[in-house]
C-alpha cells in the first residue's frame, strides 16, 4: 500500500472521465485536471482539484497522470503534441491510460514516451460504463510492467471492484477488446430479440426479469433490453461510435495474430451501418432502431 496519497492528474472529463476523477478526489488525492473544453473541469474544481492550460503542465506536479480519452489519435495528441506529456515528463512518473487504444501503438508510444522522457505507462481501460465509474465499480484490466501496476493498485481500488494485471504493456489493451467484442455482439442480439419479441406479440418489457439468473442473463441483456423496449435513449451512457472504434480494432488485431473473428467482423458492419445513418454519438439501445418494421 502507499504510504501517503501520491499527488495526482487527470486529463479527459468525459462520461467516464469526470466521475472517476471526481472519485479520486472524494477520496482525498491532490488533483490536478485538464481537458480539452475547459468548461467540464467546472465541477471537479468545485470540488478542489486545480485546472492546468496544456497537458504538459499536469506534469509539474504530479507523480502519476490518468487519461480517459476518446481515442488513440487523442491521446497521441495530448502524449507527443508540442505541449504534451512527452516534453515535460520525468523519470519516475508513470501515465495510467484508462482510454480504449489499438493495442500496437499502445506499445509503440509507451516505448516512445520512455525513450523521450523516462515517463513509465500503464494501459488500464475499464468496462462497466457510466455507472461502474460513478459507483466505483468497474472492471479493470491492465498491462503493463508488474512493479507499475502494483504501484497504481491502491488508486484504481478507488475506480474498480477489481484490477486485473494482464501482463505487458498492450496485454490490457487487448482485454479490452475482448470485452467489446462480447458487449458488442451481445447488443446487437439483444436488439434482434427485443424486436423478435415484440414483432410476435409478446411484452419485450418483460425480457429482462424473465429471463434474469438464466444461461441468456447478462448486464448489458438488464441494462439494453428494457431501454430498447421502452424506445428510451437517453441520457447517453455510451456511444455507438465507441463500440465500432473498438470493433474495428478487434478486427484489427485479428488480422495481427491470425485469428478469425467472423461474428466480430459482422458486427462491426452492422455497427458502422447504423452510425451511417446518425446514431454515432447516440447510445447503443437505439439499436433496435435497426430491426424496426419500415414503412
Amino acid at each position: 500500500m502507499l504510504e501517503s496519497f501520491p499527488s495526482l492528474a487527470f486529463a479527459g472529463l468525459g462520461l467516464m472521465g469526470r466521475p472517476m476523477a471526481g472519485r479520486l478526489l472524494a477520496a482525498g488525492y491532490p488533483l490536478t485536471v485538464w481537458n480539452r473544453t475547459a468548461d467540464k473541469c467546472l465541477p471537479l474544481l468545485e470540488q478542489g482539484a486545480h485546472r492546468v492550460e496544456t497537458p504538459g503542465e499536469l506534469c509539474a506536479g504530479a507523480e502519476i497522470v490518468l487519461l480517459c480519452l476518446a481515442d488513440t489519435a487523442a491521446v497521441h495528441e495530448v502524449v507527443f503534441g508540442a505541449e504534451g506529456l512527452a516534453v515535460h515528463g520525468r523519470p519516475g512518473q508513470l501515465l495510467v491510460d484508462f482510454s480504449s487504444l489499438d493495442p500496437q501503438r499502445t506499445k509503440s508510444m509507451a516505448v516512445e514516451l520512455e525513450a523521450r522522457c523516462g515517463m513509465r505507462w500503464v494501459d488500464a481501460p475499464v468496462s462497466g460504463g457510466v455507472p461502474g465509474a460513478q459507483a466505483g465499480t468497474l472492471a479493470i484490466m491492465a498491462g503493463g510492467a508488474y512493479d507499475d501496476v502494483e504501484r497504481v493498485r491502491p488508486i484504481l481500488a478507488h475506480l474498480g471492484q477489481r484490477v486485473t494485471h494482464m501482463g505487458g504493456t498492450g496485454s490490457g489493451q487487448i482485454t479490452k477488446l475482448c470485452n467489446q467484442m462480447i458487449v458488442a455482439c451481445n447488443a446487437l442480439v439483444i436488439a434482434e430479440a427485443v424486436a423478435l419479441a415484440e414483432r410476435s406479440g409478446v411484452d419485450a418489457s418483460l425480457l429482462a426479469d424473465a429471463l434474469a439468473g438464466g444461461f441468456a442473463d447478462s448486464r448489458p441483456l438488464q441494462i439494453l433490453a428494457p431501454q430498447m423496449a421502452a424506445r428510451s435513449f437517453e441520457p447517453v451512457k455510451w456511444h455507438v461510435r465507441t463500440l465500432l472504434k473498438d470493433l474495428d480494432s478487434a478486427v484489427k488485431q485479428s488480422g495481427t495474430s491470425g485469428s478469425a473473428t467472423p461474428m466480430s467482423g459482422l458486427a462491426a458492419q452492422l455497427m458502422r451501418l447504423h452510425g451511417q445513418q446518425g446514431a454515432l454519438d447516440k447510445d447503443p439501445a437505439t439499436l433496435i432502431g435497426m430491426f424496426e418494421p419500415r414503412e
